[in-house]
C-alpha cells in the first residue's frame, strides 16, 4: 500500500509545469491543461489502487492503480470533448 502511494505522489510532482510562458489566447479550453490531466489521471489511480487492494491485496492494488489511470484519462479527454461542444467558435 505504501509502494503505491509513492509511486502516486511521485507521479503527481514529476509533472513538468511551464511557469513562465504566460500567453494570453483568445480562444482557451480550461478543461485541457497538463496539471489538470496530471490530477484526473492521479485521482483515478489512487481510487483504482485502493480499490484493488481492499479487493485483492498488492497484485489487486496493481492491477487497480492500471484500470484507474486508464478510467482517469478517458475521463479526461471526454471532459475536453465535451468544452469543445458547448464552445465551439463562431
Amino acid at each position: 500500500m505504501i509502494l503505491v502511494l509513492l509511486l502516486v505522489f511521485s507521479f503527481a510532482l514529476s509533472v513538468p509545469v511551464a511557469g513562465s510562458q504566460h500567453r494570453h489566447r483568445r480562444y482557451r479550453n480550461p478543461e485541457a491543461g497538463k496539471r489538470k490531466a496530471a490530477k484526473r489521471i492521479g485521482i483515478g489511480t489512487a481510487i483504482g489502487a485502493g480499490a484493488g487492494a481492499l479487493i485483492g491485496g498488492r497484485k489487486g492494488a496493481l492491477i487497480g492503480a492500471g484500470a484507474g489511470a486508464g478510467a482517469g484519462t478517458v475521463y479526461h479527454y471526454h471532459k475536453k470533448r465535451q468544452y469543445r461542444r458547448r464552445h465551439r467558435r463562431p
